[in-house]
Formats: structure tokens, C-alpha cells, sequence
């Protein structure tokens, strides 16, 4: 069974697929009217378990878990992910939340606003600051960026424990090679055109990076207008925005299996956050970023007015991999082809902010 986790304004849909991705079992909503902006699937260990980042408006920011795939949920008596006394900061919401390497089973990330890392060591049920890159000297000159000050992305390295990148919004990209005692920026080739120099150390608006786990020195990158890779674990990066129709967007996703393979959603620019001309497309790169190909089949030709957010597209572990996208209006589109074509998987929906999708 593949399952497709739904992170909305307004609660959590799940989709279950059990006929190989032709058709979609949709429950829902759990948490309702909390805003999930963020969703794990964490396969590694004897069953599946679901972890979601949500903000009630009522009772504020926390992170469930569901063992049996979102029959119920479970949240400790104290708050999960809360930021010590003497920091004089409060949570505002968990915007990401990644499982670590296979070799550290109960090891999860939580990246959250303000720009901060959380680490769990029992499965994703209590987290504990990682003092190191809140105490790290440019924190106090990251600024928020439109959606807020926040560390989005968290990609713990597949094979060493000691290696961690993260990105944040505004700040930029950071890594660490000793288990999270230091922290370096490590940004260099990202443009900041949006500052009095182009090309800081940190700083930039970097909407999202991927990594693919059996090639984990390649990363790739969505800025606030530019598109990147990195083949260098994330130390230097080169633009591979040509081919694509605008270099603004929120979400890169890697392929599963194929670590040449990449796929983005282009918006027409920072001004004007919809796809070109209001034409729904994803694009696929086969070959690292040196080439682009618009996948339209099944999507709406024209009249496609909104926004894919960063963690609203994903692919599944299955062969051939499915990928999958939400926009803002609600709309769930998934291909079971490796984005050949595409089909509706959900419609009229709240506002989605986050897709997570894997063979359970």
C-alpha cells in the first residue's frame, strides 16, 4: 500500500493507494482545523509511523504521533518541542520534521520557527534544542523571509550520523560534520540579489533543498529566484536554472532510485507567485539540472492561478516512483509514472502546505 499524507490549513488528510496508484481511499480530516504544516512517514522501523507538526490556534504548536497509521494519535503531556527557559523564546510552529539515518532508528529532526533544530532520540516524542546553531553567531542577523523565520529543510546525511544540512529562511544554507557541536554557512554561488552584496556567507533566502540518499554529496537547490546544485556536500553551488521557464519556487524534490532526476514547479516570480501564463507545470530534470522538460499531461492547461508550496510536492519509494503535489486551492494531483502523466487525486481541499508520500 502506498500512503499520501495531506498537511492543510485545517487538518490532515490521509490517501491510501492499494491498486498500485489507479485509485485513492481518502480519509479525513484528522486534527481538524489545526494547521499541519508539516508530515513525516517514518519506514524504518517494524511499522510505520506517522509524525505531524501542528499549530492549533486555540493550544498552539506540537508534534503527534500515530503508530497505526492515523487510527489515533498520541502527544506527550508536556510539550514535545519547546525551547528552554533561558533562550527567552517560545515556539511558533514545526515546519519540518525528518527522520535520521537508518543506523539511529529512533533518531528525528524538527526544524522550526524561529530558525532552530530540535533532535528526538525516542522515535520523534521529545526533542531537545541543538544549542549549537541557536547560539551560532549570525543568529542574530537571519531575518524572516515572507513565510517567517524558519528552518525548513533538514536532511541528515543517509551514512554518517556527524553530518547534518539544514536550510533556513532567511539565512541560507548550514551544515555540520561533527554531530552538531559547530555549524558553518555554506552558501557559496547562491545569490542574494535582494542585498547590497550579491553573494554573502548567509543570508539568502533559500526555499528548499534535496539530497539523494545514494548519492549524498549531491545536493540540490530552490532560492528565491535561482536554481542550484551542489556536488561538493552542499560547500559550493552552480546555477542550473536555464531550461526552466522562471527561476522562482518553493519545492525541489529528487527521485527516489535515479539520483540524476529532479522536479520543480516554477513560479513566474517573487511578484507574481502562480505558474507562467497560469499554466499547471511540473518540471523534470533527468540529468542533474543541464536540462528541463515540462510535464503537462492530466494537468489543467490554463486557469491554474496558485501556488505549490515547499514541502507540497514529494515522490513515493516505489518502482516507478509516484510524484505528487498540493496547491493552495486545494487540489492533490499525483502520477504513478514518474510524472509522465498525472491524474486528481483530491479536490477542494484547504490551502495544502505539506505532501508526504510512502509503501507502508
Amino acid at each position: 500500500m502506498v500512503l499520501l499524507a495531506i498537511g492543510t490549513r485545517k487538518g490532515l488528510w490521509l490517501a491510501r493507494s492499494t491498486d498500485g496508484r489507479a485509485s485513492w481511499a481518502l480519509s479525513g480530516p484528522h486534527h481538524p482545523m489545526t494547521a499541519v504544516y508539516s508530515v513525516a512517514i517514518d519506514t524504518r522501523g517494524d511499522a510505520p509511523r506517522l509524525l505531524a507538526g501542528l499549530h492549533s490556534e486555540h493550544f498552539g504548536p506540537s508534534v503527534m504521533t500515530s503508530d497505526d497509521l492515523g487510527a489515533s494519535w498520541q502527544e506527550p503531556d508536556h510539550a514535545p518541542v519547546a525551547f528552554p527557559e533561558d533562550t527567552g523564546t517560545s515556539l511558533g510552529q514545526v515546519w519540518q520534521i525528518a527522520p535520521g539515518p537508518r543506523s539511529q532508528p529512533e533518531v528525528v529532526y524538527a526544524g522550526v520557527e524561529p530558525s532552530a533544530l530540535f533532535r528526538s532520540a525516542d522515535g520523534g516524542r521529545t526533542y531537545e534544542l541543538v544549542r549549537a546553531l541557536w547560539d551560532h553567531p549570525h543568529r542574530a542577523d537571519w531575518t524572516p523571509g515572507f513565510g517567517g523565520q524558519a528552518i525548513h529543510s533538514v536532511l541528515p546525511h543517509p551514512e554518517d550520523p556527524d553530518r547534518v544540512t539544514v536550510a533556513m529562511s532567511t539565512g541560507g544554507v548550514y551544515l555540520t560534520t561533527d554531530g552538531g557541536r559547530s555549524w558553518s554557512a555554506s552558501n557559496s554561488g547562491i545569490s542574494a540579489y535582494f542585498m547590497p552584496d550579491p553573494a554573502p556567507e548567509f543570508g539568502q533566502c533559500v526555499h528548499k533543498i534535496a539530497q539523494h540518499p545514494s548519492r549524498p554529496e549531491r545536493f540540490f537547490a530552490q532560492n528565491h529566484h535561482g536554481v542550484y546544485r551542489s556536488d561538493d556536500g552542499a560547500r559550493t553551488w552552480q546555477s542550473i536554472a536555464e531550461g526552466l521557464p522562471s527561476d522562482f519556487g518553493f519545492p525541489m524534490v529528487v527521485h527516489p532510485h535515479r539520483p540524476e532526476v529532479i522536479y520543480t514547479f516554477p513560479l513566474t516570480a517573487d511578484a507574481l507567485r502562480f505558474p507562467p501564463d497560469g499554466r499547471c507545470r511540473v518540471y523534470r530534470s533527468e540529468d542533474g539540472g543541464e536540462s528541463w522538460t515540462a510535464l503537462s499531461k492530466g494537468l489543467p492547461e490554463d486557469g491554474f492561478w496558485t501556488a505549490v508550496l515547499r514541502d507540497a510536492m514529494c515522490a513515493d519509494d516505489a518502482d516507478p516512483a509516484g510524484v505528487y503535489f498540493g496547491s493552495r486551492t486545494g487540489e492533490v494531483y499525483g502520477s504513478a509514472d514518474e510524472g509522465d502523466s498525472w491524474s486528481l487525486i483530491a479536490q477542494h481541499l484547504p490551502d495544502v502546505l505539506c505532501v508526504r508520500a510512502a509503501s507502508v
